[in-house]
């Protein structure tokens, strides 16, 4: 990427389509469609039953589909996604410091534009949000670690990514503790965990009809609720997904995404190093336990979490790697193409799968969440999803951004982009 001028009509703007890292539009593309795959489950349920992976009333394809998105999608794909998050603060860092021009405040208002996307989104659409979260640590990200060194970069992305395995190691080894301690501490352990779980069926008794029959304005403040009742997720999350961002920014200040094809050797050993370790421990994780219900907990089901966290991260850097690696070749770069256009309006695909499947499964929309069996949300993904590539790759025939993504850019550089492809060349 070439610096560019420092005339006035060269000033902090979005990339232009051939400054674009398209490899990272790609890998925008194929997230988009597991965390689809992930989500809609969460959408044909009431969020706060989302702790129960694998419901005993699965058979079938149902529980195969619920098992196969389970090992092999949850937890890996925004893992991919937050990744690509670090990447695009590098990316958007280091043209602003080539061209000589502010980066802080554009990157200040790009992340509260953000956080009232997400706010939005969570309250009035779906609370399963994830732009919130992003938005909170790309504060923390912005003021506390842009200049942080090389060498540093991906051992303190290690060290933030795996403090929630430490936290599920002591939360195992409490629980443990306390069954098997003086018999007082396992009776009042005992009745903690009675409480805390006759306190998630009532929250699931009265979620399940209200996701049903509910109007609008209830599943509204029902969302409002979920959101402010998971608020310190923040605390066990943020420092994870701060990690993550951090590998990201390593990503690309290394060279690494911005010219893959002079790394070819650096992805095929994380290839090598990342994806068949982290299919066996998510198989060993789907193994322990697939069921997190709160009051229910087992060391075992502690176990699992701990290495599905570690399985998350590592089957992440190795699709990642593998899509590099097939983008180098012509076939697998044709194929792979189809997915760059949903990648550029990340953003508004991601928030139009919910807009639409909550109007679909939603009492007050069509109410079509009994009919989608765990089996039948796949179908209804790919489909969805199918379309959405087409959709994309049409409108941006046309317009040069999604239309989240023109506002987004809009808010961030205070400047209106030119949307139409034809008045951009004039």
């Amino acid at each position: 990427m070439q610096a560019t001028s420092n005339t006035d009509s060269h000033a902090l703007m979005p990339l232009p389509l051939d400054e674009r890292i398209q490899a990272l539009d790609v890998l925008r593309g194929f997230a988009l469609l597991g965390i689809f795959l992930m989500n809609v489950d969460f959408m044909v349920r009431p969020l706060v039953a989302i702790r129960d992976i694998l419901p005993a009333t699965l058979h079938g394809l149902d529980y195969a589909a619920a098992w196969f998105i389970f090992t092999f999608v949850q937890g890996k794909f925004w893992t991919l996604f937050s990744l690509l998050f670090g990447m695009g603060f590098a990316v958007m860092m280091t043209r602003a410091e080539r061209a000589g021009r502010d980066f802080v405040r554009p990157y200040l208002r790009r992340s509260v534009a953000l956080l009232g996307f997400g706010l939005i989104h969570a309250c009035l659409i779906w609370a399963g949000d994830i732009l919130v979260m992003y938005a909170l640590v790309a504060f923390v990200l912005l003021l506390g670690f842009r200049h942080l060194r090389m060498n540093w970069l991906w051992r303190l992305a290690l060290l933030l990514y795996l403090v929630p395995v430490l936290t599920y190691s002591i939360g195992m080894a409490r629980t443990y503790h306390a069954l098997h301690s003086t018999p007082a501490a396992y009776a009042q352990k005992v009745e903690e965990r009675e409480k805390a779980h006759e306190k998630w069926v009532n929250k699931v008794a009265v979620a399940e009809p209200l996701l049903l029959h509910g109007s609008y304005t209830a599943m509204s403040r029902q969302r409002t609720r979920d959101l402010v009742d998971h608020w310190w997720y923040v605390f066990l999350e943020g420092p994870m997904i701060l990690g993550v961002f951090l590998f990201g920014v390593w990503l690309i200040r290394s060279g690494r995404m911005v010219k893959p094809q002079a790394h070819l050797p650096f992805f095929r050993r994380m290839l090598r190093w990342t994806l068949l370790p982290g299919i066996l421990l998510a198989l060993l994780a789907s193994w322990c336990s697939t069921s997190f219900i709160p009051g229910l907990e087992t060391p075992l089901s502690q176990v699992s979490l701990m290495l599905l966290q570690i399985s998350s991260m590592l089957l992440c850097l190795g699709y990642l790697s593998a899509l590099m690696l097939w983008l180098q070749h012509p076939g697998g770069a044709r194929v792979l193409a189809w997915l760059a256009p949903a990648g550029r309006m990340a953003l508004t695909n991601y928030l139009l799968q919910s807009l639409v499947s909550t109007w679909l499964f939603y009492g007050y929309g069509l109410g079509l969440a009994v009919h989608f069996s765990r089996a039948w949300q796949v179908v209804y993904v790919l489909l969805f999803y199918a379309l959405q590539l087409l959709l994309s790759r049409w409108w941006l025939s046309r317009y040069r951004y999604g239309p989240m993504e023109w506002l987004w850019r809009y808010l961030t550089y205070l400047r209106r982009p030119p949307m139409r492809i034809v008045a951009a060349s004039m």
